[in-house]
C-alpha cells in the first residue's frame, strides 16, 4: 500500500498544471542518511521554486506525463552537491590570476618560473604569487630574498607558502615596505633573511598596491567557475574580508553569483558593516554565519604551537598568532552577537588554548546550540580528543592535508605526538562529525582528493600501500557525509542543503563513475558530468574531455 500511495502522489504532482517540474530520471543517486547509512535512488522530482518536489526510490517507476524537462542520467551517479566546509574563494580566485607556484620541484624550478613570469608581465608592478612548499624540495631550506632578487632584482616580488603562513619577499618589496634589518617582528611572528611569518607577513603585505573591485570581481568569477567544474556547489567562505564580501554583494545584485556561500567574517572586522549574522540574500546564495581567525600557525613553516618543541627543531615551540584571552574575548562577543566562531588551531598547544577560551565562553555566555568550530584540528594531545564531543565544538578537517604532510609530519612531530596527527577515526569515535573542505588555494579544490584521502589515508599516487596510519580511515559513507551533510551542519544549514531531500535545496553532481564502489585507486580519475544548483545546470562536461 505504501508502494501504491507514493507512486499516486508522484503522478498527481506530475499532473497538476500548475507545477512546473524536472525529473533527473535514470540515476544511480547515493546520499548518507541521518542514520549515518548510505541511501539509493533513481530519480529525483524538482519543483519551479528550485527545490527538491520527490525522490524516487530505486525500483520505482516515474510517470513522465506532464513534466515540462526530463533528463535522462544515463546510470551516471548523482550526488547531493559537493560543499566544501572550509576555503578560501576569493584567495582561490586571485590564486588562479596570479604566479602559480603549487608543485615547484626546487628552489630553481621557483626561481624559473618567477623569472618567466616576470618576463610575460613587463607591466606589473608587482609581483605577487603562492604556492611553494620547500618540504618538497631537495633542499628543504626556505627561500630568501637574495633568491628573488637574482630573478627580478628592479620590481617587488611577495611570494606566499602554500600553507598562507609565510611569505618570501625580494629586496625592492622590503624596501617598499620600508623594512630593514632592524626591523622586529610582532608578537607571533618571525622574520628571517627575507621570511616572514605568520604576523610579521603584514610588515610586507601591507605595501602591496589594492587589488580593485573590478580585479575582485575577475577573482570571484574564476573561482566560481573553478568550483563548478568539481561539483562544488557551496563553500563555508573563511577569512572573509570587506573587499570579497563586497565583490558577493555585487555578484549576488547583478545575478552572477551561483555557488552558495556560508561566509566567516575575518575576525572582528566587518562587524561595522555586518553587525550580525545574515539571512539567505540574492536567492539563497549569501549569508553571513560566523567570524574567523587564527590561534596559531602552520606545520609546515613550524608555526603551529606545539606543547612540547619540534623535534626537528628543539628550541621552537611555534607561535600563537592570537592571545588566549583574545581568542576568549572574541568568543564571548560572538556569542553575544549571535556569530559562529570558526578558529584556525594546528598545533597540540594551539587547538587546547581554543578549547580552554570556548569552554570559558560557553560558560559566561552558555549556549545550547552553538556549533563552535576548530578549522584544522590536526595536532591533538590524546586528552583533547574527547573536550570536542564534550563541549558541542566540530572539528572542522581537510582531509587532503594529511596526505600533503605525510611525508615530513613524523620529523616536525616525532613518533608519540603522531597518534593524535589527523585523528579522523579517534574524533568521530567520540560522536562528533567532521566536516571536510580543501582549504583552496592552500590545496587542490577538487573535493575527491579529500574523499580519497579520507578513506585511504594515500596520496594520489596511492602510497603509501594501505595508507599512511590507517587505524585513522573514514569508511566511504563517512567520506560522502564529511562533504555533504555534515559541513551543512556545520554552517547551519542542514535544513536546506546537504541531501537530496524533499523541500531541500536541488542541488547535485553528476559523476561519470560510482565513487563508493570502484577501487580506491580508481576515484581521483572520476569526472564531474554536470553541476546543478536550484534545479539549473551551471556546470556541463564540454564534449571530448
Amino acid at each position: 500500500m505504501k508502494r501504491q500511495a507514493l507512486l499516486a502522489a508522484v503522478a498527481a504532482l506530475l499532473a497538476s498544471p500548475a507545477w512546473s517540474t524536472t525529473v533527473i530520471n535514470h540515476v544511480n543517486g547515493l546520499q548518507v542518511g541521518a542514520d549515518g547509512k548510505l541511501q539509493h535512488f533513481s530519480a529525483l522530482v524538482i519543483g519551479n521554486d528550485g527545490k527538491i518536489a520527490q525522490v524516487i526510490p530505486v525500483g520505482m517507476m516515474v510517470k513522465l506525463a506532464g513534466v515540462d524537462t526530463v533528463v535522462d542520467g544515463q546510470g551516471k551517479t548523482l550526488l547531493p552537491g559537493l560543499i566544501d566546509g572550509h576555503g578560501h574563494v576569493l584567495g582561490l580566485g586571485f590564486s588562479a590570476l596570479q604566479l602559480d607556484l603549487v608543485g615547484t620541484s626546487s628552489l630553481q624550478d621557483l626561481q624559473q618560473r618567477l623569472k618567466a613570469y616576470a618576463a610575460a608581465h613587463p607591466d606589473s608592478r608587482w609581483i605577487v604569487g603562492r604556492g611553494w612548499n620547500q618540504e618538497l624540495w631537495p633542499v628543504k631550506n626556505f627561500p630568501t630574498a637574495a633568491d628573488l632578487d637574482a630573478m627580478v632584482p628592479d620590481r617587488p616580488v611577495v611570494l606566499e607558502r602554500v600553507d598562507g603562513h609565510a611569505v618570501v619577499a625580494n629586496t625592492a618589496a622590503m624596501k617598499a615596505a620600508g623594512v630593514s634589518a632592524s626591523t622586529q617582528a610582532p608578537s607571533g611572528g618571525r622574520i628571517e633573511n627575507g621570511l616572514f611569518v605568520d604576523n610579521a607577513i603584514e610588515l610586507v603585505t601591507k605595501a602591496i598596491p589594492d587589488s580593485t573591485p573590478a580585479e575582485y570581481d575577475q577573482a570571484l568569477a574564476k573561482a566560481q567557475d573553478i568550483l563548478l567544474s568539481y561539483g562544488v556547489t557551496g563553500v563555508g567562505s573563511m577569512s572573509t574580508g570587506l573587499a570579497d564580501w563586497n565583490a558577493m554583494k555585487r555578484a549576488g545584485e547583478a545575478g552572477k553569483l551561483q555557488v552558495r556561500l556560508m561566509v566567516y567574517a575575518d575576525e572582528l572586522k566587518l562587524l561595522p558593516q555586518v553587525p550580525h549574522p545574515t539571512g539567505w540574500l540574492y536567492g539563497d546564495r549569501l549569508r553571513m554565519v560566523g567570524i574567523k581567525f587564527y590561534a596559531d600557525g602552520a606545520l609546515g613553516s613550524r608555526g603551529a604551537a606545539l606543547l612540547e618543541p619540534y623535534s626537528d627543531d628543539p628550541k621552537n615551540t611555534g607561535l600563537l598568532v592570537s592571545a588566549p584571552a583574545h581568542i576568549e574575548d572574541v568568543a564571548e562577543r560572538a556569542l553575544a552577537s549571535g556569530f559562529q566562531v570558526a578558529t584556525h588551531a594546528i598545533g597540540d598547544r594551539g587547538n587546547r588554548i581554543v578549547l580552554d577560551a570556548y569552554e570559558k565562553a560557553l560558560q559566561a555566555h552558555p549556549t545550547a546550540d552553538h556549533r563552535f568550530r576548530i578549522e584544522h584540528a590536526q595536532i591533538l594531545n590524546h586528552d583533547d580528543i574527547p573536550r570536542f564531543a564534550q563541549l558541542g565544538v566540530i572539528p572542522s578537517m581537510q582531509a587532503v592535508h594529511q596526505t600533503s604532510d605525510m611525508y615530513w609530519a613524523g620529523s616536525r612531530l616525532g613518533i608519540g605526538r603522531l597518534l593524535g596527527a589527523y585523528a579522523w577515526r579517534s574524533l568521530l569515535n567520540t560522536g562528533v562529525v567532521v566536516p571536510n573542505g580543501s582549504d583552496a588555494p592552500v590545496e587542490a579544490v577538487n573535493p575527491l582528493f579529500s574523499f580519497h584521502s579520507a578513506v585511504s589515508r594515500e596520496d594520489a599516487a596511492n602510497w603509501p600501500t594501505g595508507g599512511w596510519m590507517p587505524e585513522q580511515r573514514m569508511t566511504r559513507a563517512e567520506a560522502l557525509a564529511s562533504m555533504t551533510i555534515w559541513p551543512a551542519y556545520a554552517a547551519f544549514q542542514e535544513q536546506i542543503m546537504g541531501s537530496i531531500t524533499p523541500g531541500k535545496l536541488a542541488d547535485f553532481v553528476i559523476l561519470d563513475r560510482d565513487i563508493m564502489t570502484v577501487p580506491e585507486q580508481d576515484i581521483l580519475g572520476t569526472s564531474v558530468l554536470a553541476t546543478y544548483i536550484g534545479g539549473k545546470a551551471v556546470y556541463e562536461r564540454p564534449a571530448g574531455k
